[in-house]
This record gives C-alpha cells, structure tokens and sequence, in this order.
C-alpha cells in the first residue's frame, strides 16, 4: 500500500526571476493557490497522507504554508475573509508534513535519493508541482494508485510532445499491454530530437518501488553532470519492472512562463469564471 508521497523542491526557478528570488516558485499562485498546494490536494485525492518535502535554501516559505499562521487567523476570525483558508486548513488536518534539505543541486535523481530518510523502504510517489495536471475525471496519482495495486512495479507518466521538445524530457519506448498501458524497455534522457527514439515523454508523476534508492546510488552523473532520476528507472526497466502510463487530463507545464499563464488562464476560466456567473 503507498502511503507516501515525495516533493522535490528544492530548484531555484531561474526562469521566473526576479520574481523567484526570495519566494519559492512552487509557491507562484495560479490564480488563488500555490502550484504547491494542487500538488498536496492530488497526493490527498490518492490516498497519499504522509508528505516529504526536499527542500533548500530560501524555501522555508513552503513548510509556513502548510502550518497554522495565528496571527492571520486571529485578524480575520469571524470575517468574510476566513473561509478562504479553508481549503489549506482541511489539506493541514488530513496530512503530515516532513522536511528534509537537498545542500547541493545534482539533479532530480540525487534530489529522490535526499528524500530516502523520510520513505524508508516502502513504494512511494513523487510529484514535481511544475507540472500541474488538472481537468481529468480522477487525478494523476490516483489514476497510477490503482495501476500500482494492480501490478506492483514502478509506474511512470506519459504524454506525448512535440518532436521538437524531446530535448526537454526524459523519452520512452516500450510495448503497449493495453490501450494507454506501456512495458518501457528504453528510456533516454533528453535526447536531440534527431536522436530521440520516440516523442513519448515522461512527465512529473512517478510510483517507484523502494530498490531506486539502492540504484541511485549506484548511478553515475549523466546529461549536466547530474544524476538523473530516468537512467534509474532505466535499469528498472531492464528487468521488466516499469510500466509507463497516459493519464487521463491535462498537464500545463508551470515552470514555463508560457505554460503558468495557460494553466492561470485554465483554471480562472473554469472554476472563477462560473462562480461569478453564478454569483
């Protein structure tokens, strides 16, 4: 049973400055909301209650979100305003929340692998709250919950990209079980979209079973001298024991400008839009 749920944030979100210079870019609202709390809110929707940070420097904006602030809610008890807190209060009383610091920047790979005090040797999930996914029946994480209790292997998600934009993601080839269901036999991080061997992409949710730590550990830097998180589940895949999945929904990739003002727009549209018709 996945209990537990993974956030490396611990990146400096260069292409948001200055904006991100003092503030975590996971904290950069869309519209009322941290991309952040969507992440928590999907983890929650899934089952997934325990919540690992990997955090760094400048982030402690992110652990005071998710912790009871007394002096705002005394200044707006019994006001108009207090409900709008009630959505993080109900995210705060149905989780746990633990930290643990990334001191260098080696990749999304060495960033799982700063996390593995706070899994232990259980399955568990990561989100990357850039990739903000929404408009599906169910969440993403959900949607790989029941795959894992399913198959019981490393679940990855997929999407397909434009040819151009293979450079930018870790690619994937494998044979399909079922229709959106995939047995990879090859993963290539960020190849040239000359080299790339498919467009299928891996985007921000992964199930991983416990032995990552014990791989990434044993994993070398590889593209910018990082240790990347796709050679791992590479050697996963080798043996068989990662399916790749194309989710139900829609994925805005909110570490680019372009894609955060589309999911702003996205999410005003369709939920903030209709309340004040309503209204």
């Amino acid at each position: 049973m996945i209990r537990k749920c993974l956030f490396p944030a611990a990146g400096y979100g260069t292409r948001f400055l200055p904006a991100t210079k003092a503030m975590p870019k996971e904290m950069l609202p869309i519209v009322n909301k941290p991309l952040i709390q969507y992440g928590v809110e999907e983890a929650i929707e899934a089952g997934l209650r325990n919540i690992g940070f990997v955090s760094g420097r400048g982030k402690r904006a992110i652990e005071d979100h998710f912790d009871v602030s007394y002096e705002l809610e005394h200044q707006i008890m019994g006001t108009s305003k207090e409900q709008l807190l009630h959505e993080i209060r109900d995210v705060i009383s149905q989780c746990t929340f633990s930290y643990t610091r990334q001191t260098e920047m080696k990749g999304l790979g060495h960033a799982i692998l700063t996390g593995e005090s706070l899994i232990g040797r259980e399955p568990f999930a990561v989100l990357l709250a850039d990739d903000l996914c929404l408009d599906g029946e169910q969440g993403v994480l959900a949607q790989m919950v029941k795959l894992y209790n399913e198959h019981h292997c490393s679940i990855i998600a997929l999407e397909e990209v434009p040819r151009d934009q293979t450079h930018r993601y870790g690619i994937v080839v494998g044979d399909e079980i079922e229709p959106g269901l995939i047995r990879v036999n090859q993963m290539v991080e960020k190849p040239d979209p000359q080299d790339a061997p498919s467009n299928t992409a891996i985007i921000g949710r992964y199930i991983l079973t416990p032995d990552i730590f014990d791989i990434l550990r044993a994993t070398q830097p590889g593209i910018g001298g990082e240790i990347q998180i796709t050679d791992a589940i590479a050697e996963q895949a080798r043996q068989g024991r990662v399916l790749g999945y194309k989710f139900k929904g829609r994925r805005f990739d909110c570490g680019s400008i372009e894609g955060f003002v589309e999911a702003t727009n996205f999410v005003y549209n369709t939920k903030f839009s209709r309340a004040d018709a309503a209204g």
